[in-house]
């Protein structure tokens, strides 16, 4: 353990195999618990050393009824899904929302936490940018009893409650699309590689291959900065492979309409040149030409669900122990990646 840690609750839960509620109603000495659990509880709090966080609880206390949300892009249709759906649930139970965007980038992301934090929001909504890679700001957090919840972008090690899509099953189900339709060499284009929906996609990609027989060529796999200027050169690089790929599934669609809209400038013909698909159903995806084959996400349902399981929390209807919230995802078969 780190010098100057503070001990949490939710160490003493894991120590006692206990939820954390448990430890924070024998703590406050509520009389709903056994008598002999609480001294256990009160016994193992003084042998750890623990100290109740006095910010956290006064902040818990006296609420500002105004909830943090931290997302890459407010400009992205996902994600401006995703925030109505945040606003509309945390209205309705009388919470404003302050948003900040992390710009994809890990430093921003840090300074939009504590900027929040300063302005003591009763809760955190966060979705990971495309830099982060290492978490030590979300362990702070965590460390300080400071309540969030992770969605979409998320980090799997850290014991915070997460709502996320089936990513891989929603990879699984287009690449299958893709081989039902006659592909067998696809190319999977990748984001960096340390996002928590870059690895889950690759899963999906790979089970699929693997169901038709098909083994891993790594040669197939492409990983973008999900730049704009990345994803072209990416896709000149498809072009130029020999044999060239049959068809190509990009992990979120913006990527998918860089690609497609350089192949139409060199001249490539979707679907009867490569086939092609994305991830997510922008509105975009349905205007190209041709209209992109994707996979539907629903981000006003996640951010629903995020911001109501925040809130569960913070009132005590919800326990504070992690739980996974996972959604489906739905196959939208279009003309990029078949014939009609």
């Amino acid at each position: 353990m780190k010098k100057g840690h503070q001990i949490t609750m939710k160490e003493i839960a894991k120590k006692l195999g206990v939820s954390v509620s448990t430890i924070s109603r024998a703590l406050k000495d509520s009389p709903e618990l056994h008598p002999e659990t609480k001294r256990k509880i009160v016994e193992m709090a003084k042998e750890m050393n623990y100290q109740p966080n006095l910010l956290a609880q006064s902040l818990r206390i006296s609420r500002s009824k105004t909830l943090g949300v931290i997302v890459p892009e407010i400009t992205s249709h996902f994600f401006a899904s995703c925030i109505s759906g945040i606003q509309d649930a945390a209205n309705k139970r009388g919470y404003n929302v302050m948003i900040c965007q992390s710009n994809e980038s890990l430093e921003q992301e840090k300074a939009n936490i504590r900027t929040l934090v300063s302005s003591q929001v009763d809760g955190l909504l966060i979705s990971l940018s495309r830099e982060t890679n290492q978490y030590d700001h979300l362990y702070e957090l965590y460390n300080r009893e400071i309540n969030f919840v992770l969605f979409d972008r998320v980090h799997e090690e850290i014991p915070v409650s997460k709502v996320t899509f089936n990513d891989a099953g929603g990879a699984h189900q287009v690449v299958k699309h893709l081989l039902e339709n006659g592909s067998r060499k696809i190319v999977y284009v990748s984001g960096p590689e340390d996002l928590y929906i870059s690895k889950k996609r690759k899963e999906g990609y790979l089970k699929a291959l693997s169901e038709f027989g098909i083994d891993l060529d790594n040669a197939l796999i492409k990983v973008s900065d999900l730049t704009t200027e990345g994803n072209i050169n990416i896709a000149r690089e498809i072009t130029e492979m020999q044999p060239r790929p049959d068809a190509v599934f990009c992990m979120i669609d913006p990527v998918a309409v860089d690609v497609l809209t350089e192949w139409k400038a060199l001249g490539i013909k979707i679907p009867e040149d490569i086939a092609l698909a994305g991830f997510t159903n922008n509105p975009t995806s349905a205007v190209v030409e041709p209209p992109l084959t994707t996979v539907a996400q629903p981000g006003y349902e996640m951010g629903k669900l995020a911001v109501s399981h925040l809130l569960d929390q913070l009132d005590g209807i919800a326990s504070e122990d992690p739980i996974s919230i996972v959604l489906e995802t739905t196959l939208v078969p279009r003309r990029s990646s078949q014939h009609f």
